[in-house]
């Protein structure tokens, strides 16, 4: 009985090791990042933890949501909002735009529909007071003016959004719980639980489900090719979209082997994603501003004949800008947007 009880606790201890290697393995702790990048950057102040930025296709203003997380754990009153930043200014600065109407405006991913005839509307993912919505505004002479708000029992834990209509959008839930102990099993197993909502005129249904932490979400211009990103799966996903029906059917996915985040579409169609190449140390620069955690922007084009082809642009081990989110680019010029940082990095090719 003893030599049994002695031969099992040998055989749990081996399968912990066994599982704490694999996760750091994939974790990519074990990684060699050269750094690397053929433009130059430039920082850019006034705004704390830009997570998402997207730039109007016409216009080449972009639009930026921040808010400063760690000062928000901390119970502190903090100044959050949307910023525009004009590529076409010689000399651009970031002018913030909203705040919404309360001190708890807390924005996450965004999404900007480009109508016909200047009808522009911006989707922002909003957690304030520990609720999730998605708020609407509508876009008109640089202003952003507050035009609704949708709210409902499937949007769970939503991280970034893609409008497909003045009234519809995809949304991620990067989490099935959301925080606490079941929260952290999903991230730390890897758990393939977090789905994609759809939504239209308040009304919601889940469009596709079962990914590791589902993130980055975006489509092509025709709108007919949508593109998801996963964390802990680390794999990008292409998926044909019926634009009548809103469904969704799986063209293809590529496995990055990096904990991927926000995705953008240039005007060329092609695909940018910001990401974290070791994914343990965005957890010790979320508690610790002074533990660098290792940035990278990807680069795909995707074509339904031959899939997925992938070069990565910039690599950083976090002294430039730590845990790059999102990557957008237009003209030669890259904004690159940060989870925590006080600053957005303007690059030049």
């Amino acid at each position: 009985m003893k030599k049994n009880v002695i031969i099992i606790g040998a055989i749990l201890v081996v399968l912990i090791i066994a599982w704490i290697i694999n996760l750091l393995w994939a974790a990519g702790q074990f990684k060699t990042l050269k750094p690397h990048f053929t433009g130059t950057c430039t920082p850019v102040s006034g705004l704390v933890g830009a997570e998402d930025i997207t730039i109007h296709p016409i216009t080449g203003v972009a639009y930026i949501s921040a808010y400063n997380r760690r000062a928000v754990m901390s119970g502190e009153v903090v100044e959050s909002g949307i910023y525009a930043y004009d590529l076409n200014d010689p000399s651009p600065k970031l002018t913030r735009l909203v705040a919404k109407t309360s001190q708890e405006f807390r924005p996450h991913g965004i999404s900007l529909f480009v109508g016909k005839n200047g009808n522009d509307r911006l989707f922002v993912i909003n957690h304030a007071q520990e609720k999730h919505s998605i708020e609407m505004f509508d876009l008109s002479d640089g202003q952003l003016t507050f035009s609704g708000s949708t709210e409902n029992r499937l949007i769970v834990s939503p991280n970034d959004l893609v409008a497909v209509g003045p009234n519809s959008f995809y949304v991620t839930n990067d989490h099935k719980n959301r925080g606490g102990i079941k929260g952290m099993l999903e991230d730390y197993l890897r758990l393939e639980w977090s789905n994609v909502v759809f939504c239209q005129d308040k009304e919601c249904s889940i469009a596709i489900t079962d990914f590791g932490y589902a993130n980055g979400i975006n489509v092509s211009r025709d709108r007919k090719t949508l593109y998801l990103s996963t964390t802990t799966q680390q794999t990008l996903f292409a998926y044909d979209r019926n634009p009548k029906t809103n469904q969704l059917s799986l063209l293809n996915k590529i496995s990055t082997g990096t904990g991927l985040d926000n995705i953008e579409i240039d005007e060329c169609g092609r695909i940018w994603v910001g990401a974290h190449p070791q994914m343990l140390k965005f957890i010790s620069h979320a508690k610790d501003k002074n533990q660098l955690s290792p940035s990278q922007i990807l680069r795909y084009s995707f074509s339904r004949q031959n899939g997925f082809e992938s070069e990565e642009i910039y690599l950083n081990l976090g002294d430039e800008i730590s845990t790059s989110s999102v990557g957008a680019f237009k003209n030669n010029r890259l904004l690159m947007g940060s989870v925590f940082e006080p600053k957005i990095l303007d690059c030049k090719f």
